[in-house]
């Protein structure tokens, strides 16, 4: 959730988050007068009862401060019931409201204002024109998309033979990768309640883009146990921690999680309709960070760094973007985005984001930390990275080591983890 503190930092967005921090603005000032009222009303109500102590029960003044104490009480009643109201539809628009960026963040209106921190590698050339990854997986004989379709509608997809395997592998290879720098490995379920979203940013604004579980709903319904297919591993691994304190010395914490995620990709209509890139499901290893707010960028720095890892140990070409203030996630206050080329599409693709949420999600999902013994607790920051998205690793590799024959050669790291398999051929 925004600090009130940084509404000025959050206009940096641009777009309409303007017109919804006047919104909050304005409701807040309607707050503050009439919480400035209800203390005025309270101060007479405590003057009110002093100066009846003071007077004889049967004397005309007595009745008089009686009949105001009445008309007093009846006011604060009201008022407090118009504040709660008021408080309630304010902590709405709060939790509508985006990240503010660091100052560190381009400022643009979209992806042309992102900037290249850097390339990896050298890109890849063919003495043959190269094939898109639909076309390999499908001549391979290890993408089914009709049978997807099939059993589940469209955006959905059968891996067989070798895809499959590699799915496999790539999640352990990643893994071990990831433990072997210090990160604890968890499993977490793969639905998580309506709290859980909303603690971490994805409700209440992008509910259309998840799937609800469709359960029958009785009178003592809390809205709060809803259940959805989540998202993304990030809910639950930074869930993990909700409502609580972490006590002085115990942070930073670093944790890795493989899980299937699932997205509606309602405003996606349209776009990326062929192949592995935007499926309504998809595997991911995540990786979550909780700092203390003095480290968070240098951890941010860390957690990009492992994330590159797993694209330079398979050999992948890529580049790092800084994304610009009109292209960062609603939570984030900075992101990069891995982006691996891909040959057969002639550009470069998104394969992970690494974000700062700075407190943003930890006072959503009241995370929070002593930096000494006894000292009162403060937000903790959050950070995740994809570490990384399995499907399209699997097009990346498809894409960047096709061979004239149409094979695939597996990268070396990986043949570990997939029984040795040096080559993908036609079975």
């Amino acid at each position: 959730m925004l600090d009130p503190a940084r509404m000025d930092d959050v206009l940096r967005r641009g777009g309409d988050v303007g017109a919804a921090v006047a919104a909050w603005r304005a409701l807040d000032e309607t707050r503050r007068r009439l919480q400035g009222q209800l203390d005025g009303h309270r101060a007479a109500r405590n003057a009110a009862n002093e100066r009846m102590s003071k007077l004889d029960k049967k004397s005309p003044e007595f009745a008089s401060a009686r009949d105001e104490l009445k008309a007093l009480s009846t006011k604060i009643k009201e008022g407090e019931a118009t504040l709660a109201t008021i408080e309630a539809e304010s902590s709405q628009k709060l939790l509508l409201l985006p990240n503010a960026p660091d100052a560190s963040v381009p400022v643009g209106a979209d992806e042309s204002a992102n900037t290249v921190l850097h390339v990896w590698g050298d890109k890849p050339t063919y003495d043959f024109q190269p094939q898109a990854h639909w076309d390999l997986g499908e001549a391979l004989g290890i993408l089914d998309f009709e049978a997807g379709v099939r059993i589940a509608g469209a955006r959905f997809t059968v891996l067989r033979g070798a895809a499959s395997k590699l799915t496999r592998g790539l999640i352990n290879f990643m893994i071990d990768l990831h433990v072997g720098v210090g990160y604890d490995e968890v499993w977490p379920p793969a639905i998580v309640r309506r709290a859980s979203l909303r603690g971490t940013g994805q409700l209440p604004k992008f509910e259309h883009d998840l799937f609800r579980l469709a359960l029958p709903e009785g009178p003592d319904h809390d809205p709060d146990n809803d259940l959805f297919l989540s998202p993304t591993a990030e809910v639950q691994v930074t869930n993990l921690y909700a409502d609580h304190i972490f006590e002085a010395g115990e942070l930073p914490r670093s944790f890795c999680a493989y899980a299937p995620c699932f997205r509606a990709e309602a405003g996606a209509s349209g776009s990326d309709t062929r192949g592995l890139i935007r499926q309504h499901q998809f595997d991911k290893v995540e990786l979550v960070k909780f700092v203390a707010p003095e480290t968070s960028y240098a951890e941010l720095e860390k957690l990009r760094e492992d994330a590159e890892r797993v694209l330079q140990t398979l050999g992948l070409h890529y580049r790092t973007v800084t994304l610009c203030t009109g292209d960062i996630s609603f939570t984030s206050a900075k992101t990069y985005d891995l982006e691996v080329w891909l040959p057969g599409q002639d550009r470069f693709r998104e394969i992970s984001s690494v974000s700062n949420f700075e407190a943003f999600q930890a006072r959503r999902a009241k995370i929070r930390y002593r930096a000494a013994t006894g000292d009162k607790p403060r937000a903790v920051h959050t950070l995740n990275g994809s570490g990384i998205a399995i499907g399209r690793t699997i097009v990346a590799i498809l894409e960047q080591y096709q061979q004239a024959d149409g094979s695939v050669v597996v990268p070396a790291a990986l043949r570990p983890y997939v029984g040795g398999l040096e080559r993908i051929v036609r079975s």
